[in-house]
């Protein structure tokens, strides 16, 4: 038996963040290398490790965050290795350097306590939606764990003067730098927002990337909240 499940061993570690199959994130813990991650989403680890859920020293900056996308996260510290994962979700690893990224408030999973990061609404969108997008800007040199429901395409937005278009539900990531702004499309209503009959999009335009998920149920994005 046991050699039957050896190929699910955990490997050497190599780096502060790994994927150990694509649904599970592996976190290399050190003294002094603190982690935000997302609340309840620790399924194993190994060592000595403490958890804080909501933290006061970031729940000033959390609190829109917390009442707009219900995700609030914890302070993870100590010394060992550390698996979190989201309900079966892909995770997407990011090792910035010296850069930052927008993330939707639902597709958080970890990054480094010492990186700066902050929650606010995206502009333009909520005339279209009836409700707020919450993003969280992270940046510095550290690094970044998202969720994505499936394997994402990550979307070049620099290869030409066209904008692109990605369903509000389906989006997980974005350069900051973009500019974005919400589109009303009523040719596309049986097509956009799968579920809800939404007929709006997210426009970007600029020089940078867009991550985007494969599912764009917002159902199963309810479920990640919860």
């Amino acid at each position: 038996m046991n050699q039957q499940l050896a190929g699910f061993a955990p490997a050497p570690v190599t780096a502060r963040m790994e994927n150990h199959g694509s649904t599970m994130l592996k976190v290399a813990m050190a003294s002094g290398q603190d982690l935000y991650a997302r609340t309840g989403s620790m399924v194993s680890y190994e060592g000595f490790i403490q958890y804080e859920p909501n933290p006061p020293a970031v729940r000033q900056i959390a609190a829109q965050w917390v009442t707009g996308e219900g995700a609030p996260i914890m302070k993870c510290s100590g010394d060992g290795l550390l698996y979190l994962a989201d309900y079966g979700a892909d995770v997407v690893v990011i090792n910035l350097d010296n850069d930052s990224i927008s993330v939707n408030g639902t597709n958080v999973l970890a990054f480094d306590a010492h990186l700066q990061w902050g929650v606010e609404k995206v502009k333009g969108l909520a005339k279209f939606a009836g409700q707020g997008l919450w993003n969280v800007q992270i940046g510095g040199t550290g690094w970044v764990a998202l969720t994505s429901r499936g394997t994402p395409i990550v979307v070049d937005c620099g290869r030409g003067d066209d904008e692109t278009y990605v369903d509000p539900d389906a989006l997980v990531a974005w350069s900051p730098n973009l500019k974005v702004k919400g589109k009303r499309s009523f040719k596309a209503s049986s097509l956009i927002g799968r579920g809800s009959g939404e007929a709006y999009q997210m426009a970007f335009s600029g020089q940078g990337i867009v991550v985007v998920q494969p599912s764009e149920d917002s159902a199963d994005r309810l479920r990640i909240r919860h």
